[in-house]
């Protein structure tokens, strides 16, 4: 897998659409119930256990198979940041479940904490991601990967230390997102692992020239391409964690600034299918009373953010259709409402 920057003419050729001027698909601001969905189901594990128990008992349940040189990927946040991942679960969970795996992540196209090797490291540091290695793949270039039945993207720029890895767990704060409407599993792979200075801006800004330029149904397939070239890369070697907790509006991006989180903590949930995990989450939020979740839906809704979930399964990524399993209830089939039903009012 080539790890050395492109040429520009390269560079304009995995970033210029598809002859006819591919077009976003529509209906990204409209919820699909359970029930108009067609296709397979693939099977997404709950627990309602908030710790780093709960998020080593759901990463046992989709582990096998996760081996070799491992790669974790989650958002490490901007200094400070209130709502990531607590890092003692982190911690917990790679020396009991992962030892010897490394944290991986990206720079950042935006101005802040993140967006040179030199800031990010001393983030990490502030943030207490101290207790293992971190390598920040685009730290000295990028790499392309395949992007297979993509209308944006024939190639897609990933951080080129990515292809040294064998396996790749991903353990996701699901919440809102300025421009994507939700972060889940599918925006931690296709944001996170894209080159800072190359492959989010093909995302972010494409050819309009503007560093936002992208928005909306386009700017969620952009990111899905990038997720789909990094599943292909890894197989079946690839699994997803995704921890309903401190659901701010914002990403963790936002840092210090992000929205007062109003959402209720609801559990953690864990699948080898992006997809599914992703909608699952999605429906759990629905399923919420309408007090709870307004803030949340609105954002999903007036980013067009649900039309992540659609295209994953457009590319052949996934379904949206699952058997939810309750890991606390001996495994039975539940659905989105009765995971709902665990919420618990936010506190921080």
């Amino acid at each position: 897998m080539p790890a050395n920057p492109l040429s520009e003419t390269q560079k304009e050729a995995a970033t210029t659409p598809f002859v006819g001027e591919p077009q976003a698909n529509s209906g990204g601001d409209k919820y699909l119930p359970y029930s108009e969905r067609l296709g397979n189901e693939s099977i997404v594990y709950f627990t309602r256990d908030l710790s780093a128990e709960g998020l080593r008992k759901a990463w046992e349940a989709v582990a096998d198979g996760i081996d070799g040189r491992v790669a974790v990927k989650l958002h490490t946040g901007e200094p400070h940041g209130p709502n990531i991942l607590p890092h003692a679960w982190v911690q917990a969970l790679l020396e009991k479940d992962l030892p010897g795996a490394t944290i991986v992540e990206t720079n950042t196209f935006y101005e802040g904490g993140r967006d040179t090797t030199k800031k990010h490291r001393e983030t990490l540091k502030t943030n207490g991601w101290t207790f293992c290695p971190v390598d920040i793949l685009d730290e000295e270039t990028y790499a392309l990967l395949p992007v297979k039945g993509g209308k944006w993207f024939r190639e897609m720029a990933v951080g080129a230390n990515l292809v040294n890895y064998d396996s790749m767990a991903v353990l996701t704060h699901f919440k809102g997102h300025l421009m994507g409407g939700f972060g889940g599993s599918d925006k931690n792979v296709g944001i996170g692992c894209a080159s800072g200075k190359e492959g989010k801006k093909w995302i972010h800004q494409g050819n309009t020239g503007e560093q936002w330029g992208i928005s909306k149904e386009e700017m969620g397939e952009r990111f899905t391409e990038c997720t789909k070239a990094v599943l292909d890369h890894f197989g079946k070697k690839i699994a997803f964690v995704n921890v309903m907790r401190n659901m701010s509006v914002d990403c963790d991006c936002a840092g210090v600034e992000a929205a007062p989180v109003v959402t209720p903590n609801v559990g953690i949930l864990a699948s080898t299918d992006v997809c599914a995990i992703d909608t699952a989450c999605v429906d759990i939020v629905y399923a919420l009373p309408e007090k709870d979740s307004t803030d949340l839906r609105e954002r999903m809704e007036s980013r067009h953010g649900l039309g992540q979930l659609t295209y994953m399964k457009e590319l052949g990524m996934g379904n949206m259709r699952y058997a939810l399993l309750d890991m606390d209830n001996g495994g039975a089939r539940i659905t989105a409402a009765e995971a709902a039903a665990a919420a618990t009012p936010f506190a921080r």
